[in-house]
């Protein structure tokens, strides 16, 4: 059910139309109605329609921002970037770098037809055709040359791995409310002995079946490109295969964690043979995610159903990412 305008958090629709009238004429041919689809845990997202066409707009959350997770030109400049290639992402409108126009940073993409599968039981017949296909697209977006689409200072492959770790635990460190132990722990395994990159490419940073849309068993569009950088491919390997062993594994005819890894070195032509420190960063990475997620719901700045439950993931998390390292036992601290 759409929202009516003037109770979306985040976003005032009027002064979005004067927006888009003056940044691209001609856009918006009526009045703008819209809803929240997404809320809180990441950026946040909209739909707005005027009646005949829908557009998409992406804007940081409201409160608690930590730097550089809630960047709206990066996410801007690789999808600009991507769609001409051919790989499935939205056709991007315009970008507003001023905070002033909303109270935020804001991008308007155009919106894509398709399903986004937030629950296991909406797979049912779809896999393991729909999951082979994600995996294909992960592949293809490692073989995007990124200088070749003008990404080619996106990021910094060498000591990708090492300003991983330090980066996440810096913002562990600015989400701090309570006493995260084995979290800490887990960090300084990761910081002994981070892999060097192989070869750096475009990865998503939060590559998942809930931040795709797809037609049928067809993936059509990929989303949520926040985290996106050029660093190492078998980050996001890992974190896909941490996502899916949490939320979709279980559903009948879904691949087995060994048959998407197989499907991703087949297509890709890469060495995916030790995924054990890349597996403990996803943990580490997603338990970080979700102690902000705790952090913001703590100081009511969210928006939208189920943030209360979301830090009742982090010790399981660190408690996984130890277990891809091997356990605990011996550990010195």
């Amino acid at each position: 059910m759409t929202v009516p305008m003037t109770e979306l958090p985040g976003l005032d629709l009027p002064t979005l139309r004067r927006y888009l009238d003056r940044a691209v004429p001609g856009l918006v041919t009526g009045d703008l109605s819209g809803e929240v689809i997404a809320g809180g845990r990441s950026n946040l997202t909209y739909v707005v329609t005027d009646g005949t066409d829908r557009w998409v707009v992406r804007r940081p959350p409201l409160g608690h921002v930590l730097a550089t997770a809630h960047d709206m030109g990066r996410e801007y400049r690789v999808l600009t970037a991507l769609f001409p290639t051919g790989y499935p992402v939205p056709e991007t409108i315009t970008l507003a770098t001023d905070p002033d126009v909303i109270g935020a940073p804001f991008y308007v993409m155009r919106f894509v037809e398709g399903t986004v599968h937030r629950e296991p039981s909406s797979l049912a017949g779809l896999v393991p055709s729909l999951i082979f296909d994600l995996v294909d697209r992960l592949a293809d977006l490692h073989a995007v040359d990124p200088d070749a689409v003008g990404l080619g200072d996106f990021g910094r492959p060498a000591g990708y791995n090492e300003r991983q770790v330090r980066r996440w635990k810096k913002q562990l460190d600015l989400s701090r409310s309570r006493s995260v132990e084995d979290l800490d722990e887990l960090h300084e395994r990761l910081a002994a002995a981070p892999p060097p990159v192989r070869q750096g490419t475009i990865v998503h940073g939060d590559y998942r079946i809930d931040n795709a849309i797809a037609d049928g068993t067809r993936i059509v569009g990929v989303l949520d490109w926040e985290m996106s950088t050029v660093g190492d491919p078998l980050s996001d390997v890992a974190l896909l295969l941490l996502y899916t062993s949490d939320r979709t594994l279980s559903v009948p005819g879904h691949p087995s964690l060994d048959d998407m890894v197989e499907r991703y070195a087949t297509r890709s032509g890469r060495d995916v043979s030790d995924l054990s420190w890349y597996r403990a960063m996803a943990a580490f990475k997603l338990a970080v995610i979700s102690e902000g997620i705790h952090y913001r719901f703590t100081q009511g700045l969210t928006v939208g159903d189920g943030f209360d439950r979301v830090g009742e993931r982090v010790a399981p998390l660190a408690a996984q990412g130890h277990d891809f390292l091997g356990g605990t036992d011996g550990l010195r601290l």
